[in-house]
């Protein structure tokens, strides 16, 4: 994996990713769920290609700051650099932009997994 390697994902502000829909707020600009949600859409694009057959990266935590309001009919575009790795656990910076400029930044982290292995795990818990 490439430290420096950057993904992006590019959204338009619509009924679907907004406060007022999603229960963050009540006015319909873009919800920080959504950005949220979008950063770590592009820290998984990021690595994908460099996983090996069987391996997923699931979010271990996210700390963003969401600084301006997006309205409606503007696009989005949510950044991730990966900035660390440490075995299995990757490091991202994170930020989006719309088209007026910066409105949100952070630090993302994900972890490699073996997909068949952690689904099994989950699934041992409704066995409890």
């Amino acid at each position: 994996m490439e430290i420096g390697k950057i993904a992006s994902i590019t959204v338009t502000c619509d009924k679907t990713n907004v406060a007022g829909n999603l229960g963050s707020g009540d006015v319909d600009v873009f919800a920080t769920p959504s950005m949220i949600a979008n950063m770590e859409y592009a820290a998984a694009k990021c690595v994908l290609e460099d996983l090996e057959e069987g391996q997923t990266t699931v979010g271990t935590y996210l700390d963003v700051k969401h600084t301006a309001a997006t309205p409606m009919g503007m696009k989005v575009t949510c950044y991730a650099e990966l900035t660390g790795v440490e075995g299995k656990m990757l490091t991202f910076k994170v930020w989006a932009e719309d088209e007026c400029g910066p409105i949100g930044e952070g630090t993302h982290g994900r972890a490699i997994i073996n997909r068949e292995k952690f689904l099994a795990r989950v699934n041992a818990k409704k066995a409890q």
